[in-house]
C-alpha cells in the first residue's frame, strides 16, 4: 500500500484523455488512432502499488515535479535470454534509485524489496520477453512552493519497447560524436551521483546540439576541462593497451553498465585507470566507447570529425561487447549474479 504520503490520485474529469487533436480541412479533429502505434501503450504500468492501464497513469498539471523537475528515476533492460526474461542488475539499479531519492530528500513510500518485486511484476503481468524498465519517483500534487515537504511521493514503473538506443547498427559500426559546448555541472551545484530528472536538462541540450549539427551524441567536459560523460552514457578510451575512464570526481553518474564493463575488463586482464582524461586523449585513443543501460556498449567512430583508430569498432570494444551480451542473453553462465529471471 501507499504509505507515509497522501494519495496523488486525481478525479477522472482531470485525467488526460487518450486522444490527440489534429486539423482536417481547417477544423479540429480528434484522432485516437494517432496515439496507438507504440506497443507499450497496450501494457499496464505499476502506479502507486497497483497495475493500471497505460493511459490511466496520470498526474495533475500542478504537480510539483512538472514545475521543478523533482524526480529521480532508473532505466534498465530486461533481456530475452535463453532462460527466459532476465532483468539486468535489478538490485543495483534499485539501490541507486534509493540513493538518488536520499540525496534529494525524497521520502520513499515503499521498500527496496517492494520496488524490486514491482519491476518483476510489470514484466510478468504484461507477458514481456524483453523490455526497458523505467521506475520513476517524483513529488506529486500538493504544495506548489519550492519547499516540497507537504508534497506526496508518487512511484511508477513502466516498460518500454526500446531498441538500440543510438541506432540499429551502432553497436557494430559505431557512432559519430562531438565535444559538447555545454559543460557538465560543477561539483556542489547539482549532485551528479543522483539520477534526477532535473539533472538531465543539460543532457537534453547536449543531445539536441549534437543532432542539429549532424552527430549522434555529444560528450561533455567537466568544469576543469576534462572528459566527463555523454548525455546519458559513461565514456571509456583504450589507449596503448590500457583502458581509461573518468572518475566520480569528474561529475559522472556512477553507471552500472560502466561498473559491469570494468569488472569484465579486469577479468580479461586489462588495466583499468580511473583518472582525469584530457579531451585530446580521445582523439588519439585506439578506441573509444560509450556505456549505459540504454546504450549498452557502443563504439565511437569519430569525435569532432576525427576518426578514432581505424574508424571502426576496435578489438577491445568487440571483446567486451561479446562477453557482455553472452552474459545477459544467458549464452554463458552468469558468474557475477547480474540477472534476475522473471518466472
Amino acid at each position: 500500500m501507499y504509505r507515509g504520503a497522501r494519495s496523488a490520485s486525481i478525479p477522472a474529469r482531470a485525467r488526460v484523455k487518450n486522444t490527440v487533436t489534429t486539423k482536417s480541412n481547417g477544423k479540429a479533429k480528434t484522432s485516437r488512432a494517432a496515439r496507438e502505434s507504440r506497443p507499450e501503450e497496450k501494457t499496464k504500468i505499476w502506479f502507486n502499488g497497483k497495475l493500471v492501464n497505460w493511459w490511466d497513469a496520470t498526474v495533475h498539471v500542478m504537480s510539483h515535479v512538472i514545475h521543478y523537475g523533482s524526480s529521480v528515476f532508473e532505466g534498465f533492460r530486461c533481456y530475452h535470454s535463453k532462460r527466459g526474461p532476465a532483468i539486468f542488475r535489478l538490485k543495483d539499479h534499485i539501490d541507486r534509485l534509493f540513493d538518488s531519492a536520499k540525496i534529494y530528500r525524497i521520502e520513499m513510500p515503499y521498500s527496496r524489496e517492494e520496488i524490486i518485486e514491482a519491476c518483476i511484476t510489470v514484466v510478468r503481468e504484461n507477458g514481456l520477453k524483453e523490455c526497458y524498465l523505467r521506475p520513476v519517483v517524483f513529488r506529486g500534487y500538493g504544495t506548489l512552493g519550492v519547499d516540497p515537504r507537504d508534497t506526496p511521493t508518487t512511484v511508477a514503473i513502466a516498460a518500454l519497447m526500446w531498441g538500440k538506443y543510438l541506432g540499429a547498427d551502432a553497436l557494430e559500426r559505431g557512432v559519430d560524436v562531438r565535444i559538447a559546448s555545454w559543460t557538465r555541472m560543477r561539483a556542489n551545484t547539482f549532485p551528479s551521483m543522483a539520477k534526477s530528472g532535473a539533472n538531465y536538462m543539460p543532457s537534453q541540450l547536449v543531445r539536441l546540439e549534437a543532432r542539429y549539427d549532424g552527430y549522434t551524441e555529444g560528450i561533455m567536459l567537466d568544469s576543469n576541462g576534462y572528459v566527463s560523460e555523454g548525455s546519458g552514457e559513461n565514456v571509456f578510451a583504450v589507449y596503448r593497451g590500457k583502458i581509461y575512464t573518468p572518475p566520480f570526481a569528474a561529475s559522472i553518474l556512477p553507471g552500472i553498465t560502466r561498473d559491469s564493463v570494468i569488472t569484465i575488463a579486469k577479468d580479461f586482464g586489462f588495466e583499468i585507470i580511473e583518472t582525469q582524461v584530457p579531451r585530446e586523449m580521445l582523439y588519439v585513443a585506439d578506441e573509444v566507447f560509450l556505456t549505459g543501460s540504454a546504450a549498452e556498449i557502443t563504439p565511437v567512430r569519430s569525435i569532432d570529425k576525427i576518426l578514432i583508430g581505424a574508424g571502426t569498432r576496435g578489438p577491445v570494444t568487440e571483446r567486451l561487447q561479446k562477453q557482455f551480451f553472452e552474459i545477459v542473453e544467458s549464452q554463458i553462465d552468469d558468474v557475477y549474479g547480474w540477472l534476475t529471471l522473471v518466472e
